[in-house]
């Protein structure tokens, strides 16, 4: 089947609907030398503000995982204590970060079935010295979403700087952003722009520490983009095109309004597992956690050929799941632009027809 027919409904990165496409095809600035592209830029991170927050919102050239190892190379010191708090593939990953620019990392969690334990949560932080924690809103490979209020009670409560990703939820349901000091998003989730460029909303708070923090990292030290407009000087040659789709997949978000954006992604979840349901599948791990941009069904080692069959026989591509869940999960994304009942419904008749 020719590319150009597949509908893929994978949790990122999302089909790109047209008009972003065609924004990205136009003639770029030269955002070297060209005034007028600062101008663009100040424009493009205020548009961003409702979606992100208060923070200073920063747009780095890079995919999603530059913002994880952003975060944690300008807030962590040598020798730092940092709780990673998690219960799935990325928050545990933001260990490997920490490890890396030589913090010492506590991860609190582990079961991937289970939402966040906030009483260990809580234990640690009584018990530990924590500059900074992390954690993981929307966990994709398992499509679990995390309630992140208890956890940003606790660490205000105890003065912790949090980083949380929401690469997969920004623009797809409402995230706390205004209690976060460090928000870290993408472009080609719910966005439904293309991939590379990494987004990220900076408290005053968290501007402070990184201001403190000896970077060892020029690409992914976030320091330069607090005065980037200002200035009007980047730290590196811009992807222009990507900024410019970016805007256009704001515009889109926007003109639709949030509220109306959320309540689509919630009717298209809610239609995905209604039809799940009918064919006798289970969500993993289940209803309760499950994010309103993605749908990870149960498939007990059937998932990859499954993937295989609804993709030659159907034109639909989807995901499975990750590491030891790759041959058991198969991943439904419903966000961005495929946030759309009649998409669902095309994928849901294909995996019926798949299952007979």
């Amino acid at each position: 089947m020719d590319d150009h027919d597949l509908l893929r409904m994978t949790p990122g990165p999302t089909e790109v609907p047209e008009r972003v496409r065609e924004r990205m095809a136009e003639p770029s600035r030269n955002p070297d030398v060209e005034p007028e592209f600062v101008d663009f830029y100040r424009d493009l991170t205020e548009k961003l503000d409702p979606i992100y927050g208060d923070g200073d919102v920063a747009i780095l050239g890079g995919e999603g995982i530059l913002g994880l190892e952003a975060a944690v190379a300008s807030l962590v010191d040598s020798g730092d204590e940092v709780l990673c708090i998690a219960n799935g593939l990325y928050g545990e990953g933001f260990a490997d970060f920490v490890d890396l620019y030589d913090g010492k990392a506590t991860v609190c969690g582990g079961d991937w079935r289970e939402p966040i334990d906030v009483d260990a949560v809580e234990r640690e932080l009584e018990t530990g010295d924590y500059a900074v924690a992390t954690m993981v809103h929307c966990e994709t490979p398992t499509g679990v979403l995390n309630d992140l209020e208890p956890m940003l009670d606790l660490l205000a409560e105890h003065d912790v700087i949090s980083v949380v990703d929401a690469v997969s939820s920004l623009g797809g349901t409402p995230v706390p952003t205004d209690r976060i000091d460090v928000v870290l998003g993408a472009t080609q989730k719910c966005f439904s722009a293309p991939p590379g460029l990494t987004v990220c909303a900076v408290s005053d708070r968290a501007w402070a520490r990184i201001e403190s923090v000896e970077t060892r990292s020029f690409y992914a030290s976030l320091e330069p983009w607090k005065t980037v407009i200002q200035d009007e000087w980047f730290p590196y040659t811009h992807l222009t095109a990507n900024l410019q789709a970016l805007d256009a997949a704001t515009d889109l978000l926007l003109e639709e309004g949030l509220d109306s954006v959320y309540a689509r992604h919630e009717a298209a979840a809610e239609r995905c597992r209604e039809r799940a349901d009918d064919l006798g599948l289970e969500v993993y791990p289940d209803d309760s956690l499950a994010s309103p941009t993605v749908t990870a069904l149960d498939l007990e080692g059937r998932a990859t050929d499954l993937q295989a069959q609804i993709r030659e026989e159907h034109g639909i591509v989807l995901s499975t799941g990750l590491g030891d869940l790759e041959d058991d999960i198969l991943r439904i994304g419903h966000m961005g632009n495929n946030a759309q009942i009649d998409r669902v419904d095309r994928t849901m008749d294909a995996l019926e027809a798949a299952l007979e």
